[in-house]
């Protein structure tokens, strides 16, 4: 079976300001489509997404790598050891070490603190009319993983820089200068975070990473090379993600005039962004044996991208997918991931986007957009370069 082939560049402008029309055109042609750019069979179904998620005939670990080039081998180092990239027994070994200390209860005892600093920040805002991103949206969810950690708050700045620039490997406008970024930004970060657990193991505090050092499974921690790894996916993927969802969720309430029912309803809300509008839009998964998806051959070792946005608008899921309805009923958005793999920090993304908009609309009541929101290119993610809002 040949899959229908579909040619859409995903640095094309009008495709990093709405990719949905082409997600639409994708769909249309089935569940599962051979996206030209990438070279790759792609899952754009909701169902057909799910199933792969779940389906432990793909993972996130190549089955046959091949080293990468001398000069980014700082930057695999670390992702090397990372839990996401891993799969079990190594995968099951990392995420069991991580629960025992990045609890549900640990996350949710942060309700306070994410209110509070949520007031702070609103407090210090200076002008009638300003960017919300750097003024909130990037601010709480970084502040926010760097105190969980142990980090202090003045490190928040550097983390943000460490994180772009790392993260950016992921994003198609991935190139040589990008590389050497993300190489200078691990090993910088490496460095920093290797003295912090020195640190830590010396005199530990009440903090995730001290609890991270602490942690033991079957007489097993973690190494200091994983230990590194682990707090750097933490940071990175414990703010990036949010960051767009409280951007791509701010956006969305106000064009959809939706603000009233977050103070009913603020978790409903917060799942409706995520299905919406989700911050991640594309992640890959190899296959480990030769398999036959709806109706198509996949060797093992290919790839294919599983188009998590895409799911989010299947009208197969959701009727008028298009529409942002807080209230609506369907099946879970896949926007956070799902199986073995689902997102470690989910828990704490939700708890952020149902605790700092309300307040930011109980706060300010007549907040509006000041100009249209623009896109970054920053594909595979999805997030806003700007959001200029009139506080009064």
């Amino acid at each position: 079976m040949t899959l229908p082939t579909v040619s859409q560049s995903p640095r094309d402008p009008a495709f990093v300001q709405d990719p949905y029309p082409a997600y639409d055109r994708m769909r249309a042609l089935g569940p599962l489509v051979w996206w030209e750019e990438y070279g790759r069979a792609m899952a754009v179904s909701h169902a057909l997404v799910g199933q792969l998620l779940r389906d432990r005939r793909f993972g996130r670990e190549d089955p046959a790598p091949v080293p990468p080039p001398a000069r980014l081998v700082p930057f695999y180092a670390v992702e090397r050891n990372s839990m996401l990239e891993r799969e079990p027994p190594a995968h099951t070994r990392l995420r069991s070490l991580v629960l025992r200390a990045f609890t549900s209860r640990r996350i949710a005892g942060l309700a306070p603190e994410i209110a509070a600093l949520s007031h702070t920040l609103i407090d210090r805002f200076e002008r009638p009319e300003i960017d919300l991103l750097p003024a909130f949206a990037e601010r709480l969810p970084v502040i926010v993983i760097a105190r969980l950690l142990g980090v202090p708050d003045e490190m928040a700045d550097q983390l943000l820089a460490w994180s772009h620039a790392m993260v950016a490997m992921y994003q198609a406008r991935r190139d040589r200068a990008v590389e050497d970024a993300a190489v200078a930004a691990t090993e910088a970060f490496g460095a920093y975070l290797s003295d912090l657990i020195a640190e830590r193991q010396k005199a530990p505090r009440d903090d995730l990473l001290s609890h991270l050092i602490a942690a033991e499974a079957e007489g097993e921690r973690l190494s200091r090379d994983e230990l590194i790894a682990t707090v750097i996916l933490l940071l990175n993927a414990g703010h990036e993600a949010t960051v767009h969802a409280l951007g791509n969720g701010v956006k969305a309430l106000l064009e959809a005039r939706a603000t009233l029912v977050l103070r009913e309803a603020p978790e409903k809300v917060a799942e409706e962004i995520l299905r919406f509008d989700p911050p991640l839009h594309l992640f890959m998964r190899f296959a480990y044996e030769d398999v036959e998806i709806a109706g198509h051959p996949i060797r093992r070792g290919e790839q294919v991208g599983l188009l998590l946005a895409a799911a989010g608008r299947d009208p197969e899921a959701y009727a008028d997918p298009h529409s942002f309805q807080p209230e609506r009923e369907g099946p879970t958005h896949h926007a956070l991931g799902a199986g073995i793999h689902f997102c470690v920090g989910a828990p704490l993304a939700r708890l952020e986007v149902a605790t700092a908009l309300p307040i930011l609309f109980d706060r300010h009541p007549d907040l509006h957009l000041a100009s249209p929101p623009r896109y970054a290119d920053r594909y595979h993610f999805h997030g806003l370069e700007r959001l200029d809002v009139h506080l009064v």
